[in-house]
């Protein structure tokens, strides 16, 4: 992705397994991981100050360009597992997250999104231009609050 590479905190969020996740094999189905993903990406967001429906309220979308997973190790129904979030680069356009899953200190699976931030009528954005103060929001996400703010 082109941007800025970075690596942000982790944000964390614990979720437990629910039956209608798991397969006839008994563990997590494939595709539930992108939507573990989706979650871990919006509490991460939530957390940091602005949440979806804020984002969206005002105007602005980030839907998934790109979706990376590799899975190692399996989840069952009734684990407890972490969703651990974090950007790995961004620019005023675009944004990119990681991903990892975690049962314990076991690493289930990793991934990775790419998102594109677009308008209403689904044209590109700049967030710092469209909104400073989300965009001031991420560069805090990345450099702390006492780090410089030229980054964008």
């Amino acid at each position: 992705m082109k941007g800025y590479a970075v690596e942000s905190r982790w944000f964390e969020h614990t979720i437990r397994v629910r039956y209608q996740e798991t397969d006839q094999m008994r563990v997590v189905y494939h595709t539930h991981y992108a939507n573990w993903f989706e979650w871990g990406r919006a509490e991460m967001i939530r957390e940091a100050g602005m949440p979806y429906r804020e984002m969206e309220d005002r105007g602005l979308m980030l839907p998934v360009t790109a979706l990376d997973v590799a899975y190692r190790l399996p989840a069952r129904y009734d684990d407890e597992v972490c969703i651990r979030t974090r950007l790995t680069a961004f620019s005023p356009i675009r944004l990119a997250f990681g991903y990892e899953i975690v049962r314990e200190k076991e690493l289930l699976a990793s991934g990775s999104t790419e998102h594109i931030w677009l308008n209403t009528e689904w044209k590109p954005v700049r967030l710092d231009r469209a909104a400073p103060d989300m965009y001031a929001l991420l560069l805090q996400i990345v450099f702390g609050e006492s780090e410089g703010k030229e980054g964008g």
